[in-house]
Order: C-alpha cells, then sequence, then structure tokens
C-alpha cells in the first residue's frame, strides 16, 4: 500500500510539475541564486586569500618609495600597479652592501601586447623556484624571457620577437618602443608570474629612455649628415634611436646619468638572519625614512581584515534577501495549493487517503528545494575549480 502511495504521488506529483515547469523554472532559479551568492562570495574570498597570502607570505621583505604600502606590495607581487612612485636604484644597493642582504630589482610600469614588463634580474627566478620551459634564461641588454600564459596566448616562443608597448602615442622624449629578443619561456608556475615579460633590469631602462645606442655616425644616411670635416661629421636630428638590441649595435647603446639614480618600483629584500631584518625594518620605517620597507604579509593582512568585514556585510545583506526569497516561495506555495483545492477534493473522493494529498504537497517543495540545492553546490563546484585559473589569468 506503501509503495502504491508513493508511485502515485511521484507520478502525480510529476504531471503537476511539468504541467507548472514556468513557474518551477523561476522558484528553482531564485532559491539556487540566493544559495549561491553568498556561498560564492564566501568561496572567492577564501581563494583569493589563499593566492594572495601564499605569495605574500614567500616574499620576507619589499623595498620601495614612500606611498600607498598596498600599492607598493602589489606593484612588487603582482606587477599591477605601474604608477607607484619610484625608488632610487642606489638605495637596494646600499642595503646589499652595508647588510649583506639578497636585494632583487623590480621595474614594473611598462607593456608589451597588453601584459607586464617586469625588469629585475637571474635572481628572481631562483627566488621564485621558476624554471625554463624551453629556451634559455636572458643572456644581454634587449633579452627577455616569457611567462608561461603569455607565451600561450600570443603563441611566442624562444627565437621570436616581442615589442614593448608606448605609453603614450607622440612621445616628444624620443623614447621609441623597444623590440625585444625572446630567449626562452617559464614554465607554469599557478602565480602572477605566468602572466609577465620578464627581462633585465637595464633592459627596462631603455625602455624608459634612460639608455639608447646610436648608429655610428659614418653610417648614417647622407641625407643624416649636414656637415663633414675630416672625421668629424655634423648630423641633423634623424639619427636613428635603435628600437632593437642586436649583437651589431650593444657597443653602441649607453647610460645616462648615475646609475644610482635610475628607478626601481620596488625591490625584494631578503636579509640574511632574523636581527638583520628587524634591523632594516626600523631603518626604513615607513613613515620615518626616505625609502619604505614593509613585510607583504603584515600588508595583506590590513588587506584582509577590511575584506572580511565587507564580505561579512554583503553575505549578511544576501542572506536576508535569501530569507526574503523562502518566504516569498512560502507564499506561492500557499497560493499553489489554494488553486489545487478542486484537484485535492476529487482525490480525496476517489478514496485516496489524507496522507497522499500531503504527500504531493511536499514533493513539490522537496522538489524545488532539492534541485535549487543541487544546482547551487554544482555552481559553487565550478566556481572553485575555476578560481585558481582565473586568479592567474588576471594576474592577480
Amino acid at each position: 500500500m506503501m509503495n502504491g502511495n508513493l508511485a502515485g504521488i511521484f507520478h502525480l506529483g510529476g504531471r503537476h510539475l511539468a504541467r507548472q515547469r514556468g513557474r518551477v523554472v523561476l522558484l528553482v532559479s531564485a532559491l539556487a541564486l540566493s544559495l549561491f551568492l553568498p556561498l560564492a562570495i564566501t568561496v572567492g574570498v577564501q581563494a583569493v586569500e589563499r593566492h594572495l597570502r601564499a605569495r605574500s607570505a614567500a616574499t620576507p621583505l619589499l623595498v620601495g618609495a614612500p606611498g600607498s604600502q598596498l600599492e607598493m606590495v602589489f606593484n612588487g607581487l603582482y606587477f599591477n600597479k605601474p604608477s607607484v612612485p619610484v625608488l632610487p636604484f642606489r638605495v637596494g644597493r646600499e642595503i646589499a652592501r652595508e647588510t649583506g642582504a639578497t636585494v632583487i630589482p623590480i621595474h614594473a610600469r611598462f607593456q608589451a601586447r597588453g601584459f607586464r614588463i617586469v625588469g629585475t634580474s637571474l635572481d628572481y627566478f631562483r627566488f621564485r623556484g621558476l624554471s625554463l620551459a624551453g629556451g634559455t634564461a636572458m643572456g644581454r641588454l634587449g633579452d627577455c624571457v616569457l611567462g608561461s600564459g603569455v607565451a600561450r596566448r600570443l603563441g611566442l616562443k624562444a627565437g621570436d620577437r616581442i615589442v614593448s608597448s608606448p605609453e603614450q602615442m607622440f612621445d616628444i622624449a624620443g623614447v621609441y618602443p623597444l623590440r625585444m629578443r625572446i630567449t626562452g619561456v617559464l614554465a607554469p608556475s599557478g602565480s602572477a608570474d605566468d602572466q609577465a615579460v620578464f627581462c633585465d633590469v637595464k633592459t627596462a631602462w631603455v625602455i624608459e629612455g634612460i639608455a639608447h645606442g646610436h648608429e655610428e655616425a659614418g653610417r648614417q644616411p647622407a641625407a643624416a649628415v649636414l656637415e663633414a670635416e675630416g672625421t668629424n661629421l655634423a648630423l641633423d636630428s634623424s639619427i636613428y634611436e635603435f628600437q632593437e638590441v642586436t649583437p651589431e649595435n650593444i657597443a653602441s647603446f649607453h647610460f645616462h646619468g648615475d646609475q644610482g639614480d635610475f628607478p626601481l618600483t620596488a625591490a625584494i629584500v631578503i636579509a640574511p638572519d632574523p636581527k638583520t631584518e628587524t634591523i632594516l625594518m626600523g631603518r626604513y620605517q615607513p613613515g620615518r625614512a626616505k625609502a619604505w620597507m614593509v613585510r607583504p604579509a603584515a600588508a595583506m593582512e590590513e588587506l584582509f581584515a577590511t575584506v572580511f568585514r565587507l564580505r561579512d556585510f554583503v553575505v549578511a545583506a544576501l542572506g536576508l534577501t535569501g530569507a526574503c526569497s523562502l518566504l516569498v516561495m512560502g507564499l506561492v506555495f500557499a497560493l499553489s495549493n489554494r488553486l489545487r483545492a478542486d484537484e485535492f477534493r476529487y482525490l480525496a473522493n476517489l478514496g485516496a487517503p489524507s496522507g497522499t494529498i500531503r504527500g504531493l504537497v511536499l514533493f513539490e517543495a522537496v522538489f524545488v528545494v532539492a534541485t535549487s540545492a543541487l544546482l547551487a553546490a554544482v555552481a559553487i563546484l565550478l566556481l572553485s575549480v575555476a578560481l585558481p585559473r582565473m586568479l592567474v589569468y588576471f594576474a592577480v
């Protein structure tokens, strides 16, 4: 008898849902969305937190020019705040000389085809544990190494060329884009390094316009020579600025000014021991020195504290919205049951027990709730799988 009642409930309940599929779809969608949004925000914040904590915890100290500590951290770790104040190169050199710390320069201001160009040193690859999937590391001025994501999306490999993007369409200073030789491609690391173009910091200074090369005067086009007297040539303003460093012209590239004044956006500092780290934090204390030293992990903690407060507020608001959705759904079920009063009366006249009628009402509610929960769970699972790739894609 029980099996017969259950079979009847499933048959009649299924026919009713099929007849009212438009309303059922709306109810399932509304409830699934109400369940998904608070969970998605929580899962998303947790994924971002894990991602940011891992990279910041692996970076002991970061030094930069006075300004926003958080922007300095994002530039030094994720390369996505190019407008930070610049730090003189001599600061890192002094830290290394006086304390024996390893200082890794970071110059992350320019782009190449939408990807950040990071001027640094070979120490950076050792520090981050990055390895080459193909090719070799940069060996001279004008060389670069691509992150795996850059190589994949642009379809480039070792031996190809990539050109830096000018900051503005018309550069009155005469700084031309640099055509860099790709010497290698990094293996995937699941970090912001996958979405960057790495070069030596001196190459980044060439892009900045601090260094440039000229053709030998004797090799200039005749139109560029205004006057010749013996071995002395007078040239006009059409002297060609090189857009590519080659073995033939590399010797002509030269820097203007004191290298200690050349800019960095940040520098990673690896102290030899905790005592030296403490001394450096005191010497370059934010707000009291010409250069600021920060612990990226501590700076991220402040960010997370703000994000968590905002998350709790948003989740609470969405929870309230979900509760309202449940009330509305309950009202819809109540109205639906009143509209089905004649149907239930006919079933009772046909001998259907009251338990069967209550089962029909419960069947619709359970179906809507279970389907909504299943859809929300599947969406959360897909989000959890996709988030790490999304974070790397956006270079977070």
